[in-house]
């Protein structure tokens, strides 16, 4: 994959385990590989490789009804199966990631258009676009990384973007072959792609930059909790739903956040829940604070399926989850270079991940990491 991370390596680091090992000068971002090289560390070093079911599909989870428990229906797949089991606990915490179904954009048409569709999930290079003619849908990070690097080899690429507001298509400055054009209007049988500024172009491929669903098929609670329009809820500050606290709670639904941070202290507050040592409000007063938030979206005009995008608001949240469990807020230098690279992102699209230019922010984390050496 020619991809890689986008917010710098020591900002994704966890304080036990630097990502950058203690290197005076690592990358200033990750590949896949570096990332998955870290999560395999990070289960060694901390002893829980032993407590991972590898190779182990969850079927079902669902309340019995005899004891109130969680009873969990598995079954080991591959080499060596045996069959489905079933198991009761008296807790579920639900970590299964919202990265693994896609989103797909829906317009007129779309299901007749003969030629090859594919989510920016399936990515991997650039090369089968070559001399292809490509609408890439979406203007997030990803969109914006992908553009580029298909533009070296694609004829033309189009980019249908809701934040375009020109009235007519527009040659992105540096390149001769990317236009920016207002969203899909139609497509059609013949392969013709209508943009709403009135443009079209006939298309061989059409890749969707357009997100992922929240997606729990295994997941039964008497349609406790529910996903509506990519709104996880009720669950009180992300985490847990009042009617079944502490028994249910979901971690690493935020989005655009730092997610290895996040999903750290959300981590250790259902742990401390969990052991007794830290109470949760009723459940009135949970679900009353829920019902605040979500009024407060919608009194902002926020959609739903922005329900779980805290961007605004990931440091107070971060802060806020660390003192309910009794923990640092988050370092300074780490909010900083968050913000400093998402301003250099914007900046520099191109070359962001190769500049240094917070050295001070740098040898903060430094003097910090050190210490795990």
């Amino acid at each position: 994959m020619t991809l890689s991370d986008q917010p710098p390596s020591r900002v994704h680091g966890l304080p036990g385990l630097p990502i950058c090992g203690g290197q005076e000068r690592p990358s200033q971002v990750s590949g896949h590989r570096e990332v998955c090289c870290y999560l395999s560390d990070f289960a060694h070093d901390f002893g829980i490789v032993g407590l991972i079911r590898f190779e182990t599909e969850v079927l079902r989870v669902g309340l019995s009804e005899e004891n109130n428990k969680w009873a969990v229906v598995s079954r080991r797949i591959g080499k060596g199966g045996d069959g489905e089991k079933v198991e009761v606990f008296d807790a579920v915490v639900v970590c299964n990631g919202h990265y693994s179904e896609p989103h797909l954009a829906d317009f007129p048409g779309i299901d007749l258009w003969p030629r090859k569709q594919i989510h920016s999930h399936n990515y991997r290079v650039p090369d089968p676009f070559r001399d292809q003619v490509v609408v890439l849908i979406g203007s997030s990070a990803s969109a914006q990384d992908i553009s580029r690097d298909i533009s070296g080899v694609a004829k033309e690429v189009h980019i249908a973007s809701r934040t375009s507001s020109d009235s007519t298509p527009s040659r992105l400055p540096g390149y001769d072959n990317m236009w920016l054009h207002s969203m899909i209007e139609s497509t059609h049988e013949d392969g013709r792609v209508i943009f709403q500024d009135g443009s079209s172009v006939y298309a061989d491929v059409i890749l969707h930059c357009t997100g992922y669903k929240f997606h729990f098929p295994f997941l039964d609670t008497n349609n406790i909790v529910r996903v509506e329009d990519n709104r996880v809820g009720p669950l009180y500050q992300h985490v847990f739903p009042p009617a079944l606290a502490p028994w249910l709670s979901f971690i690493g639904l935020t989005w655009k956040v730092i997610p290895f941070l996040l999903c750290e202290l959300q981590s250790k507050w259902v742990a401390g829940v969990l052991s007794g040592r830290i109470p949760l409000p009723s459940e009135e007063d949970m679900m009353s604070s829920v019902s605040t938030f979500y009024s407060k979206l919608e009194a902002a005009g926020i959609p739903k399926h922005y329900t779980h995008n805290i961007s605004d608001y990931q440091f107070e949240y971060a802060d806020w989850l660390a003192s309910q469990s009794g923990f640092p807020a988050t370092e300074e230098w780490r909010k900083q270079m968050f913000i400093a690279n998402g301003k250099n992102m914007a900046a520099q699209p191109e070359t962001y991940r190769d500049e240094w230019c917070d050295d001070d922010l740098i040898l903060q984390a430094q003097q910090q990491f050190i210490q795990f050496l």
